[in-house]
């Protein structure tokens, strides 16, 4: 057992007094130590049950003979720090966790480890901290918030966002503010919590129903319990993070990513968590995979379909068994329970749902025949943009724009809501990459704006800062080079045009290169003034291309 290195034989014996001084027993002392690590925190709404699914994952460990051990992580709400400096620190985030992680179980070795996330860079974090100690690991998501009801109408956050933009009284805001959000849980659709407990499911981390089984249901604790007792079992087999995490279980997750219409961030992620499993993954690569991937889910933003109504007709695994008719899975992967094979083949049938339409769309009917994330290049991203195009506007998929440019996000929201945008404008928000926001920051308030003020069809935003899951309309994201790098986005000015061709994956500035050049002679590029932990980040942080990772 990999704790002996801390509670076995005769030099132990100091380590053994302080393990007994928590309780410990000498019938304990033999069994193995399993980590329960958990991002409970008590204004987090996604985290502030966690301390109960935490409970019924230590009573799983203990009816399966283990001995659980809790210890936390911080955890970032992406909605409450949207918009201010907070978002800054929200994507930051994601390396301290991992590295606490790290920390706390080189420190303390322990036999095998439950991870207990819910949002946004909590999962990652998390992951990329698997990764790195490929231990037996375990994952199980605090679960989806459920959907609100205003005006007779299912809505969540991102409606709350949209609703600032628009003309609504007091009476009319204050219902949103009281009813969109009605219950605990990572926010109700297929925003990037939930995307990534989703593709946690899909790369085999965890049991089914994982991404899509709502935070407040009985089944919900129950799967916590079950995952309890599914670590006892994985530690003795010796099944570790890296034998799930292969290159081909990372093909799995992206295939689905590319299927359920999952939040943009989930690039920036995958390519972060590869790196650390010893995955070769690039951008080319995913777009590769998208491109024979058709969508067959649009949840909200992009619909009125939530992450509930998709767990009610199978979830994940339902849409894999979909995928699976045209072969585009690697069935042969080992997950933490079986093959993905045995869960397509346990999984329930596409065609059956609780709306109108179907929720998950055959293979025959897809919403998209391509996935619904796209990766773009050209002059103003020669290393790559990424935009979700299963939540694009079809007249805004191949447009010609003027630029109204903005360094910050503040100055364009001020912009939007002031009503000096106008149809046919690309708003060019830029200095929010990785080192120029710094923490790259999401754009989900200029994007709400923008369709609450009813632009979504005629109004692009480009940036090289990235977007909530809960953005929708024609949002390109993740520029690389960023402005801070001396990426062309640094050189844009208001009146110039920009082609946006998102089916031929094209974003081009239409501005001859010698006046580019002349604008490169005389432009002084922009730096952050930061201290503290932002400084750092500036320091180490790389390019949004390779998942903006520490160097």
């Amino acid at each position: 057992m990999r704790s002996d290195k801390m509670k076995a034989g005769a030099s132990r014996l100091p380590h053994r007094a302080l393990l007994k001084s928590l309780g410990i027993t000498d019938s304990e002392m033999k069994k193995p130590f399993i980590a329960v690590i958990n991002a409970a925190s008590e204004y987090v709404p996604g985290h502030t049950h966690l301390h109960e699914i935490a409970r019924a994952v230590k009573d799983g460990i203990r009816n399966a003979g283990g001995v659980p051990f809790e210890f936390f992580t911080i955890g970032v709400c992406d909605g409450l720090a949207m918009n201010h400096e907070g978002m800054r620190y929200s994507l930051c985030s994601r390396e301290l966790i991992a590295d606490s992680i790290e920390t706390m179980l080189m420190a303390h070795p322990l036999d095998a480890a439950v991870f207990i996330p819910n949002c946004d860079k909590i999962v990652p974090g998390m992951l990329m901290a698997a990764a790195r100690l490929n231990l037996p690991s375990v994952f199980v998501s605090g679960g989806p918030m459920m959907s609100g009801v205003v005006k007779n109408k299912r809505v969540n956050l991102s409606e709350t966002f949209e609703a600032v933009g628009k003309k609504l009284d007091e009476s009319e805001l204050l219902d949103f503010e009281n009813n969109a959000c009605p219950t605990c849980g990572s926010c109700a659709g297929m925003y990037t919590a939930n995307s990534m407990n989703c593709l946690t499911e899909a790369i085999g981390l965890a049991l089914p129903t994982n991404g899509t089984e709502p935070a407040v249901t009985a089944a919900r604790r129950r799967l916590a319990k079950e995952t309890g007792e599914l670590i006892m079992q994985l530690y003795a087999k010796n099944i570790c993070a890296l034998d799930i995490m292969t290159r081909a279980n990372f093909d799995n997750a992206l295939t689905v990513d590319m299927a359920i219409g999952a939040s943009s961030n989930t690039v920036l992620h995958i390519l972060a968590i590869a790196q650390e499993a010893g995955v070769s993954l690039t951008l080319d690569d995913i777009e590769a995979i998208g491109r024979k991937t058709p969508q067959l889910c649009k949840l909200n933003p992009a619909s009125e379909i939530f992450i509930e109504d998709l767990n009610a007709v199978g979830g994940i695994c339902a849409v894999m068994r979909e995928l699976s008719k045209a072969d585009l899975l690697n069935l042969n992967e080992q997950t933490v329970s079986g093959t993905q094979k045995e869960r397509v083949e346990n999984a329930r049938s596409v065609g059956c749902g609780v709306l109108d339409a179907p929720i998950i769309r055959t293979l025959e009917n897809p919403f998209r025949k391509d996935g619904a994330i796209a990766i773009m290049k050209g002059n103003l991203a020669e290393k790559g943009a990424v935009v979700k195009q299963g939540a694009v506007n079809p007249e805004m998929m191949n447009i010609t724009g003027t630029a109204k440019v903005f360094d910050g996000e503040q100055a364009a929201v001020d912009a939007i809501l002031n009503d000096e945008i106008i149809a046919s404008d690309i708003v060019v928000i830029r200095y929010e990459g990785p080192k120029g926001g710094p923490g790259m920051p999401e754009m989900l308030a200029p994007t709400a704006a923008i369709v609450g003020k009813g632009l979504d069809g005629t109004v692009a935003l480009i940036t090289d800062g990235r977007f909530s899951g809960a953005s929708r309309g024609a949002a390109i994201g993740h520029i690389s080079p960023e402005a801070a790098a001396g990426g062309l986005i640094a050189y844009v000015q208001n009146g110039d045009k920009i082609c946006i061709d998102i089916p031929n994956r094209k974003l081009e500035l239409l501005v001859d290169e010698a006046i580019i050049e002349e604008r490169r002679k005389t432009t002084v590029l922009k730096t952050a003034d930061v201290s503290g932990y932002l400084a750092r980040y500036v320091r180490l942080t790389t390019s949004a291309d390779i998942g903006a990772v520490f160097k």
